[in-house]
């Protein structure tokens, strides 16, 4: 496959997932974020199957003996990320979601860095350092003062207990034998069961209105099929290093779908989102690769 094209569905990948973030906050004012997490796996799963059988021609009795990891997967990166992310959206809005968001990539280098005792070069903590500014910049509007005075909002703290999340299912999804888009489908099929009792005690409804609709449809089609999908395809030909330099488009692609959709977008949005892409892009950065490495550890089967 030539270059250009691998390159092209990376981006396409981020493009989608960005559209998680606005098409998320669209459909949240219409339904809960626990129907809008049920309902995307429930349309999502067996599409998926089918992507895992043609793409990657799993070994399924494997798969089920993984079948604890999983679970576990499943309730963090699919249930737990997903719900917290689209109640957060109600409040904190799309941009400000996927600014802090992009710092997962910074995350998941220091938690390995941490716990599984991975090591940092130089270049990668100052790359740490100003994504986790960046991050700053954006939940405080570029005022600290006010944070001292009000503190962190609910939609912030939302956002950033998915941030953790994620980082967990990430470290944990390393251990995993099973192919990604496989895994992702086995752990759908899952998250609608395990949400069955939530969804029968809280209930779930569909959109009201054909935007409510069509943004549920593009959630289910395109950040949870195709961008997963054109993800895994793209990674497996330049590998998951060079590939996760193109998460830093995620932010970007959420400004601009959010602008085109009537948004306004502040200064130290900006400013803290260029901070933050920068400080992945050197946390990210490896001047020689050993194995599997800190970068590769930051792009590890990216549900959006």
């Amino acid at each position: 496959m030539k270059r250009g094209r691998v390159y092209l569905f990376l981006a396409l990948a981020n493009l989608f997932w960005a559209g998680n973030y606005v098409f998320g906050e669209m459909v949240t004012r219409e339904i809960t974020p626990i129907s809008l997490t049920f309902f995307r796996w429930a349309f999502a799963f067996l599409p998926l199957l089918g992507l895992a059988w043609l793409i990657e021609r799993p070994n399924w009795r494997e798969a089920v003996r993984e079948w604890r990891l999983h679970l576990l997967q499943s309730v963090l990166g699919l249930t737990g990320y997903t719900l917290l992310l689209y109640a957060a959206l109600g409040l904190t809005g799309a941009v400000n979601a996927a600014v802090i968001s992009a710092a997962n990539p910074a995350t998941i280098a220091l938690a390995a860095a941490l716990f599984l005792h991975e090591r940092l070069n130089r270049v990668q903590v100052a790359g740490l350092v100003v994504a986790f500014i960046g991050v700053t910049v954006v939940l405080t509007g570029g005022d600290l003062g006010r944070l001292v005075e009000q503190g962190f909002g609910v939609g912030d703290l939302l956002v950033i207990g998915s941030v953790l999340v994620w980082t967990a299912y990430s470290l944990i999804s390393r251990r995993l034998v099973t192919p990604p888009i496989t895994a992702t489908a086995v752990q759908g099929v899952l998250a609608v069961v395990t949400m069955l009792p939530v969804v029968a005690v809280a209930g779930v409804s569909l959109p009201t209105s054909g935007a409510g609709a069509l943004g549920l449809a593009y959630i289910v089609v395109f950040p949870s099929m195709a961008g997963y999908a054109l993800w895994n395809i793209g990674a497996s030909k330049i590998g998951p290093a060079r590939a996760g330099i193109f998460l830093n488009l995620l932010p970007v692609f959420t400004v601009v779908i959010a602008l085109a959709f009537g948004a306004t977008v502040e200064l130290p949005a900006f400013i803290g989102g260029a901070l933050v892409v920068a400080g992945v892009y050197l946390t990210l950065h490896q001047r020689r690769p050993t194995g599997v490495g800190v970068a590769e550890a930051t792009t590890d089967r990216p549900v959006r």
